[in-house]
């Protein structure tokens, strides 16, 4: 069950993957909604010129909103992923200061997490689930993204209503960027009753994720309708015993969400 402790990652005899997504890579997983984008700019700005005054206002408006969208979002990702301290970890300092010992790592379909993980925090037993189903994880990023970034060796596969972990066994789990691609609800719900389930009594969940807020709707626009608002999170926790315990922003667009399971 477990994928190792995080000794002999990267020694010869496992391959390191590749480095974490950066914005190159998300314009790659997601070019069709960057080349639309390119489409309604160049479309509006070749139409403008053909157009009566109004009509032609309107079209140059438009082009104009989605050259500054593509722009702010694509700088936004360049931030986020290339240059904050979220793959670092840097901030999961302050979250867990003992570290997180035994902890399990829930992916769908990208796991970029596991082996900073495993990097930063060797000798602690790892175990990752990936939950990949195309019938359920549907956005066509995660299949492209699938196929640059494989599953790593010793991940197990399992379902929003079945994780192949012990009960009561982590001492904390991780879902980074992984829930929200649970698209219906009541997959979402299951997951939590699982990682509730995986914890050990005082044991801790670190949710990190954008959330469809002011800040994120500024920079992605119609794109943060894909994050969950931070309620969702809150009632998913709050339906299975879980405590809020702390959050903390990351790069001013990223929000990890700390729960804690209650003693027994």
């Amino acid at each position: 069950m477990s994928t190792g402790t995080g000794t002999g990652i990267g020694t010869g005899t496992v391959p390191l993957p590749p480095r974490p997504s950066g914005v190159r890579e998300v314009i790659g997983y997601n070019w069709p909604m960057y080349a639309g984008g390119l489409a309604a700019m160049a479309g509006g700005l070749a139409l403008a010129p053909r157009l009566p005054r109004v009509p032609a206002t309107l079209a140059r408006t438009g082009a104009l909103a989605a050259a500054a969208l593509l722009m702010g979002s694509t700088a936004a990702c360049w931030w986020v992923y290339d240059h904050s301290e979220l793959y670092s970890l840097d901030w999961l300092t302050g979250l867990l200061p003992d570290g997180p010992g035994d902890h399990l790592v829930i992916s769908t379909g990208l796991d970029e997490v596991s082996h900073p993980l495993a990097l930063r925090y060797p000798g602690t037993r790892q175990s990752v689930v990936d939950l990949y189903d195309p019938a359920l994880t549907t956005e066509g990023s995660i299949r492209r993204a699938r196929r640059r970034v494989p599953p790593r060796p010793g991940t197990l596969a399992g379902s929003p209503s079945r994780l192949p972990v012990a009960t009561a066994s982590q001492d904390t789990v991780f879902a980074v960027f992984a829930a929200h691609e649970l698209r219906l609800a009541p997959d979402r719900e299951a997951l939590f009753a699982e990682l509730t389930r995986t914890l050990r009594p005082g044991g801790t969940l670190v949710l990190v994720e954008h959330l469809r807020d002011p800040a994120n709707t500024a920079v992605f626009g119609p794109g943060a309708w894909h994050f969950m608002p931070r309620r969702e999170w809150l009632r998913l926790a709050d339906g299975e015993g879980l405590r809020s315990v702390t959050e903390t922003r990351i790069a001013h667009l990223v929000t990890a969400l700390v729960f804690r399971r209650g003693a027994e």
